[in-house]
């Protein structure tokens, strides 16, 4: 089939800081990010540190990329590794951030991530065309900051981003301009599926079960079929394979959440054999249970879905499991969540494998009313009582720090939370 052409009367630009953290943190070293050889890791003492940014010298001379492991990084003086220093990250996000409202008013710019961003062109009698806006961003960013962005142009959100991910960043310019014409050359021919926006890998197999290898075979696949394999996701795959996004952009409705979660790749092994190792488990799914709860009385949602995710330390093939469970009155409370994935860990858990990732996420939410549709054996006291105090444990946490009040198997050996508490975005300030 052939996208539909209807041209869209705006256009949409896709920012991303060419390799964030490493790149800024050459910048504080007073190094090119461009030519030198850098990574930053999540903690330079421990061997198995998960490798969060590298310079694209590193990527590509030496093959190190986001997700490397610290002890792949060839033993050499050339290449500088470095712990993050997340205060110093978020304080350039947001100032690059403020440099975008120069361009647009706020209401016409999207924070997509630390990194990458969105904004809309509305006319040329500021900054002329759209290319024009885009060089113009991109020049101030660098003179500025130091800082390399490629950016994607597009009829929509979605073409925009990917133009920046499938063109610019390959581009000398570092700047891509897709229309909906451009869609069977520039997109369709993309493979594996897993390379376009949207798409992971476990998709990627479902597709490639059905004979679908490429995103041009994605786009003439029936529309129904896909609905009838996937649901809503198979016509969203078939508009997006098309260049098709309904999407706008509005901060309020794109900030509205869908779901709350936290996910945590562990200090340590957690073995998961004797009673004492399952017990020390649960404590950091506990920890994280309040965390997810939390946040969703902070957005005054309860959820109705839990989801647990279990990841294996990769010294045994890693491997795991994500199970759901949906519960018949929607909560935000720690120990709601808690019981359910202490149910779902001890139903699905393959006892002896190390544990070394955890995930919670809490979905299908709705606003939280304060009316609650009680069990007969309920006491609607209790309930108000358990409902108050964790919102008041909220608001200390929020004013005075985070964990200034904790549950006590955070002070055990298990517990990480405590730990976590002084690191920014996860890792180290």
């Amino acid at each position: 089939m052939t996208p539909n052409k209807e041209a869209s009367p705006k256009k949409y630009l896709a920012i991303d800081v060419k390799s964030f953290y490493a790149s800024a943190m050459a910048i504080m070293m007073g190094i090119d990010p461009l030519t030198c050889y850098l990574a930053v890791v999540g903690n330079t003492e421990r061997d198995g540190s998960v490798v969060l940014a590298a310079t694209p010298a590193l990527k590509k001379d030496y093959g190190i990329k986001t997700g490397s492991r610290l002890y792949e990084i060839p033993k050499s003086k050339k290449i500088h590794i470095v712990n993050p220093k997340m205060k110093c990250f978020m304080e350039i996000s947001t100032a690059i951030i403020e440099l975008l409202y120069r361009f647009a008013p706020p209401d016409d710019v999207f924070v997509y991530s630390v990194d990458e961003s969105f904004i809309k062109w509305r006319s040329p009698r500021l900054w002329g065309s759209p290319m024009d806006m885009a060089v113009n961003i991109k020049e101030s960013i660098l003179r500025e900051f130091g800082l390399t962005v490629t950016i994607g142009i597009g009829d929509n959100m979605l073409l925009a981003k990917l133009a920046m991910d499938i063109e610019s960043k390959k581009s000398q310019s570092g700047i891509a301009n897709w229309t909906l014409e451009d869609i069977p050359e520039k997109l369709w021919k993309v493979r594996p599926l897993s390379k376009m926006w949207g798409i992971g890998k476990r998709m990627e197999r479902n597709l490639n079960r059905m004979g679908i290898a490429t995103v041009g075979q994605l786009a003439n696949y029936p529309r129904e079929l896909l609905q009838k394999r996937f649901g809503v996701i198979g016509l969203q795959l078939h508009d997006h394979a098309n260049g098709i996004d309904s999407s706008e952009l509005n901060n309020a409705e794109l900030n509205e959440i869908k779901s709350v979660g936290k996910s945590q790749i562990l200090l340590r092994d957690y073995p998961g054999n004797s009673q004492k190792d399952i017990a020390d488990i649960k404590v950091v799914i506990l920890e994280i249970a309040e965390i997810v709860a939390s946040r969703a009385r902070i957005h005054n949602k309860v959820g109705s879905t839990i989801n647990l995710g279990i990841g294996y330390s990769v010294k045994e093939g890693g491997g795991g499991f994500s199970r759901s469970f949906t519960v018949e009155r929607a909560t935000n409370m720690t120990m709601d969540i808690f019981k359910v994935c202490k149910k779902l860990f001890d139903e699905n858990h393959q006892l002896g494998k190390i544990v070394r990732s955890i995930s919670i996420n809490l979905s299908n939410l709705m606003d939280d009313s304060g009316y609650t549709q009680l069990d007969f054996f309920e006491s609607p006291v209790l309930l108000e009582k358990q409902s108050k105090i964790g919102k008041v444990m909220d608001e200390i946490n929020l004013k005075f720090g985070k964990e200034t009040i904790s549950r006590a198997a955070s002070y055990t050996n298990a517990g990480t939370a405590l730990h976590r508490s002084t690191l920014i975005g996860g890792h180290m300030g």
